[in-house]
């Protein structure tokens, strides 16, 4: 098994097309074409973490968040990134990131929030758009439905809880072959017109690849007349944080008791009681500070998130509750989804969860 082998299966999770802009995700160290001996999945990659691989005999490494981040103009050592990065070459163990693209996945780190506090009823706090894209084609009535299907089949067509969506319309075109030509259809140096369907599906960006295949494998014309674009659609089932329901109204200090146990952290910090029942929760993993607008206009009675600075407490506006748990602690069960899911996968080979606690960030 390679390492490609791993990361497909990952990104059937969380595609890399799902990261921000700014993000570095994927295969950070290392050749997809390795053999793999183990899998280690941790939060974050340090030196601690590359000799913990080591003693377990993992030469890949599944991080949360990825160590280079920003540029590397040299690697000698003089920071902890540089060391993680030599350590990692010298010991032949490559270093995989996840980061946004889980942020974004509709079974991803805010999913998992939900999931130990016991939300239910949930959905996406903030869709993500510029990740759907519409392939337009033309083709002879009689090829139109194997076509479809076969776009269909590629994963084309799914639009959140609906697939084999389309739309087609009849038309006629035209073309002439030139001498270089080798024309399924018409003569050469005559112009021909042909009874064509005209079909249109959407899919998500990261499918392009097999969607095209199929598209050129299954049409019948030597030049496949076909346009791509990108939609500015939002994507219901993609997207930053998430909201939903506990099972039972809660107040607000037996709330902020709940989430201090089950996020397991030393402290939270929270803007303002404001003496009201809270019910619907929004959740959103690492720095969400830029999501309180969305939790407030989502009706969310709490928002729980990480890093608030101290004026951005004001902006609760005596609407919401906001919660902040601790950068590590709102991501700590991110390891835990993706060891259950590989091992679903790879159920006999080696995946490991990390032991090692990565967190900078101490209480007293």
């Amino acid at each position: 098994m390679q390492i490609k082998d791993i990361t497909n299966y990952i990104e059937k999770l969380a595609p890399l097309s799902y990261a921000e802009d700014f993000d570095n995700v994927g295969l950070l160290v290392g050749d997809y074409q390795t053999e793999v001996t183990g899998v280690l999945v941790t939060l974050d990659t340090l030196e601690e973490t590359v000799e913990e691989a080591i003693a377990n005999n993992c030469n890949l490494i599944v991080s949360f968040h990825p160590i280079i981040f920003g540029g590397l103009k040299k690697i000698n050592g003089n920071n902890y990134v540089e060391r993680v990065v030599l350590k990692a070459i010298k010991n032949d163990i490559a270093i995989y990131a996840t980061h946004t693209a889980l942020d974004n996945s509709n079974n991803g780190v805010s999913a998992k929030m939900c999931e130990v506090l016991g939300l239910e009823n949930t959905k996406v706090l903030i869709p993500k758009k510029g990740i759907i894209n519409k392939l337009t084609t033309y083709v002879p009535h009689k090829n139109a439905d194997e076509l479809r299907n076969s776009l269909f089949k590629a994963g084309a067509g799914t639009i959140g809880n609906y697939k084999n969506c389309s739309f087609n319309y009849e038309g006629r075109g035209s073309f002439e072959a030139t001498e270089k030509a080798n024309p399924t259809i018409g003569e050469k140096g005559s112009v021909h017109f042909e009874e064509e369907t005209c079909i249109s599906v959407t899919y998500e960006s990261y499918l392009e690849g097999k969607i095209l295949t199929a598209l050129f494998k299954n049409h019948p014309y030597e030049e496949v007349a076909y346009e791509v674009t990108t939609l500015n659609n939002y994507h219901q089932q993609v997207g930053m944080g998430m909201i939903g329901e506990l099972k039972q109204p809660m107040q607000e200090t037996d709330f902020l008791n709940y989430v201090k146990k089950t996020f397991k952290t030393g402290c939270v910090r929270h803007s303002e009681l404001l003496n009201k029942p809270i019910k619907k929760v929004a959740v959103l993993g690492g720095s969400g500070s830029f999501a309180i607008g969305n939790a407030i206009k989502s009706g969310a009675d709490a928002y729980i998130s990480a890093d608030f600075k101290y004026h951005e407490f004001y902006k609760a506006e005596n609407s919401i509750l906001l919660a902040d748990v601790g950068h590590y602690e709102s991501e700590q069960f991110t390891k835990n989804l993706l060891v259950e899911y590989l091992n679903k996968k790879f159920s006999t080979f080696a995946i490991i969860l990390s032991e090692k606690i990565t967190n900078p960030i101490h209480y007293i």
